[in-house]
């Protein structure tokens, strides 16, 4: 599939199509990353739709060396980075963003499930942000150490130090909320 937007991306054919077909296989993504990296649903928003105005202008410059999905969160993470240096950046709360497709559960296991994912992801929210971006990068993302790495500008052996420490300190955050009551 990476390889089918490549050929068309000669000059002179129509972006306009391929743009679609990148948001509309990517834009969750894009914006779910950006939102776990600022935080904010508006700022994930404008940071969303900058990235595919900047992916329309440079979507010839694609060499095709990483796949589309870790060239888009590169874009993205550059975006959001240059957002947070803004000055209209601001503290922001944690939304809670957690969408479920499924029907036949009861009401009392979702409202446990979703009590769950919020005290896992306050946890997650609290770690410093080059531990959270590698663990939202592996985990929700699935990209690959080499992927990360090159998407991230750092060596390897940094993002598997990263993952390690993300890790311990989520398990040391878990186990200390939980001791001392909730995090909900």
């Amino acid at each position: 599939m990476e390889l089918e937007y490549i050929k068309y991306l000669a000059k002179g054919y129509e972006t306009d199509a391929v743009l679609i077909d990148l948001m509309n296989a990517h834009g969750n993504d894009v914006w779910n990353f950006a939102f776990f990296l600022i935080r904010d649903a508006d700022a994930a928003d404008d940071i969303c739709q900058d990235v595919f105005l900047t992916v329309y202008e440079k979507i010839h410059t694609f060499r095709g060396e990483a796949s589309i999905k870790s060239w888009l969160l590169t874009v993205t993470r550059n975006k959001t980075y240059k957002y947070r240096r803004n000055a209209y950046f601001s503290k922001v709360v944690l939304m809670d963003f957690v969408t479920r497709k499924d029907t036949s559960r009861s009401a009392e296991a979702e409202v446990f499930d979703r009590m769950e994912t919020k005290y896992i992801w306050n946890a997650v929210m609290k770690l410093p942000l080059r531990y959270r971006e590698v663990l939202l990068l592996e985990v929700h993302y699935q990209l690959s150490i080499q992927e990360m790495a090159s998407m991230l500008h750092v060596a390897e052996g940094t993002i598997k130090s990263r993952l390690h420490r993300a890790r311990k300190k989520i398990s040391i955050l878990l186990q200390s909320e939980s001791k001392g009551g909730n995090i909900l």
